[in-house]
């Protein structure tokens, strides 16, 4: 049925599928970029005076160099990366080697123009939708991130952080700023807390410092009494995914799951259907 959030949501949407691809390509190189700064500044503290001097290597971030193949090194031209449609208008093999394409660079577009519609359908017109739609294009390249690499970036974590008590404070979202202050700071210091009590009596490390400050930012964005939903239907998720994952023998080296994505899962849940809902399907 048409309404007047209609155009808002297909705006959005096709504004979804183009962040998408952007998003693919922050996914894939921003690990990569923290490798080079964390490899460039362990070469800076073991240098010497008597060492050479690096040498420079060619430059390397979101923008720089051109997308390639990873396999035979083809330089993707423009109408070879228009989100979903050179996808398949390629049939999902790239033109020189006919090498496979992912399917999640696809999936990545449009699960991100269904979550930016969403917002333009929900919220209608407005920063609100923005806000969200930014929202959840960052937690979903955190989600890909920590599942690929164990990460959670400062880059992402800390800006959604403090944009969450910005739009809190200018009254963007719903969320008061006193709530989304002290979401912060529960959100942080009950996993930093959980971490530390399971490190003193296990002696192993159960999860990263990425997850504090992802979900100290999910409380800035939900208010302080969104956590207990968000972290019990994270829990929850990651309970079934893991139990299947070690009944398949897929665990990675070490036996450990990242706790990230499934964390991203449940506030991308929480952002659509609300903290209570969440409670009523963990049967609280």
């Amino acid at each position: 049925m048409f309404d007047a959030s209609t155009p808002v949501a297909a705006l959005l949407g096709l504004l979804g599928l183009l962040v998408g691809s952007f998003l693919n390509v922050v996914i894939y190189r921003l690990p990569k970029m923290m490798e080079q700064r964390w490899a460039a500044e362990c070469a800076e503290l073991h240098a010497t005076d008597d060492a050479p001097a690096p040498s420079k290597s060619q430059p390397f971030n979101l923008m720089v160099p051109r997308s390639r193949c990873p396999h035979c090194g083809h330089r993707i031209r423009w109408f070879e990366n228009i989100p979903v449609f050179s996808y398949l208008a390629l049939r999902g093999r790239c033109s020189q080697c006919s090498t496979p394409i992912s399917v999640r660079y696809p999936a990545i577009e449009v699960v991100t123009a269904a979550m930016f519609a969403w917002c333009g359908w929900h919220f209608g017109w407005g920063w609100e939708a923005l806000a969200w739609s930014g929202f959840s294009a960052a937690v979903l390249a955190l989600a890909a991130i920590d599942w690929d690499t164990t990460l959670l970036p400062d880059d992402i974590t800390l800006p959604l952080l403090w944009t969450g008590l910005c739009v809190a404070g200018l009254r963007i979202t719903d969320t008061l700023l006193p709530d989304a202050l002290w979401g912060a700071v529960a959100g942080y210091m009950s996993l930093w807390l959980v971490y530390w009590a399971f490190k003193l009596v296990t002696g192993k490390e159960g999860m990263g410092y990425g997850d504090f400050k992802l979900f100290a930012a999910f409380g800035a964005w939900f208010g302080w009494q969104a956590l207990i939903p968000v972290i019990l239907m994270a829990s929850l998720i990651g309970a079934v995914v893991g139990i299947a994952i070690k009944l398949k023998g897929n665990l990675r080296e070490g036996g450990y799951v990242p706790f990230g994505p499934f964390l991203a899962l449940a506030g991308l849940t929480s952002m659509v259907f609300g903290p209570p809902a969440m409670l009523a399907v963990v049967g609280l």
